[in-house]
């Protein structure tokens, strides 16, 4: 290695090779801006410290003490994503948000993933999540046209953002990549684990502590996902109901949700829901799954009650979050996502 690829981040000469990629970021950020205004939408700013950063298995965040006037001490943790600040306010009564906000992941490092990075998220009250899956493809396509590339690509694959975008199950995808049928390995919204395991048994390898969730996730980072987003957007819709996380079931079938999940090049782009307002319901999805994070990594986050309760208080509404730097990482030719962050996470260089 070189003194000068020794050289910190902000040494003119390794900055200057990121520096596109920045004016990029630039332009995307106000075609965004400016699409969500004429869209009528209000932009929001909520709190970075929160009493439960999110309530879902895999995900992990870094925690902090506050100390009070008394000498007190009050855990909080750095957000995982702003979606339950949101979310109160749509119980608030706003009824189209949006924010570009930092968030936090732990355990998460590589050319797709950051400890510290920008999740744009969007809400819309009284809609359902066809209209925010719109949203979502319309405001892709605004990024690629801030920047004048034509097609996006990563890793030896393209995809053209302004393409009619495929549409597809996950069940079909599960069918058509992995020859496995996966929606008969559901009854009603709970996965059947042995049926699963004999399904996949032959496309991933399955530990004797595997949870339907476990394998379902396997199948889909090794054989599905690789396959998406190729040659146009790929919107990946009906989430198994085991996976619905905060979205609703599907009225036409309790084994599927109102998930989905947009992709180009096999990179995952955006995740959205028609959302749960049923706080009963909720409360008992956050505690499965943090009953299953202590099986796994002996911890858990609390639950915010305060969330909850606007949960059951929401009108009906979708949202979508999207990583804004994997974003503008396709849309002006980065190879990597750490080139267009204007400054990288401490010790992240």
């Amino acid at each position: 290695m070189t003194g000068q690829d020794q050289s910190p981040w902000w040494a003119p000469s390794r900055f200057a090779d990121r520096r596109p990629f920045l004016q990029a970021r630039t332009a995307i950020t106000k075609a965004t801006k400016a699409w969500f205004e004429e869209q009528g939408f209000v932009e929001v700013e909520t709190g970075v410290l929160q009493v439960s950063p999110g309530n879902e298995t895999h995900l992990h965040a870094p925690r902090t003490d506050l100390l009070r006037a008394d000498g007190s001490t009050a855990t909080r943790y750095l957000r995982t994503s702003p979606e339950f600040a949101c979310k109160k306010l749509l119980a608030a009564g706003e009824p189209k948000i949006y924010e570009f906000a930092r968030v936090f992941r732990d355990r998460e490092r590589g050319d797709l993933h950051l400890p510290e990075f920008t999740m744009l998220e969007w809400y819309r009250a009284n809609d359902g999540y066809d209209a925010i899956m719109a949203d979502t493809v319309v405001l892709i396509a605004h990024a690629a046209q801030a920047t004048g590339i034509g097609r996006f690509s990563f890793r030896g694959k393209t995809a053209d953002p302004f393409a009619e975008p495929e549409l597809l199950t996950v069940a079909a995808a599960f069918e058509r990549f992995a020859v496995i049928d996966l929606l008969s390995t559901i009854a009603g919204n709970e996965g059947d684990r042995a049926a699963l395991a004999e399904a996949a048994k032959a496309r991933v390898r399955i530990a004797d502590d595997d949870t339907w969730s476990d394998i379902f996730s396997k199948v889909l980072v090794e054989h599905i996902e690789p396959n998406l987003g190729q040659g146009r957007l790929t919107v990946l819709f009906e989430y198994p109901s085991p996976e619905a996380a905060l979205a609703r079931t599907a009225a036409r079938d309790p084994r599927v949700a109102e998930r989905f999940e947009v992709y180009a090049c096999g990179v995952e782009l955006a995740n959205g829901f028609g959302e749960l307002t049923d706080a009963a319901e909720q409360r008992q999805r956050f505690t499965a799954a943090m009953d299953e994070k202590a099986r796994h990594y002996g911890e858990r986050y609390p639950l915010d009650e305060d969330f909850l309760a606007a949960v059951g208080q929401m009108p009906e509404a979708s949202g979508v979050a999207l990583g804004f730097d994997r974003l503008v990482m396709l849309a002006s030719g980065a190879p990597r996502i750490d080139q267009v962050v204007w400054t990288p996470p401490a010790g992240e260089t």
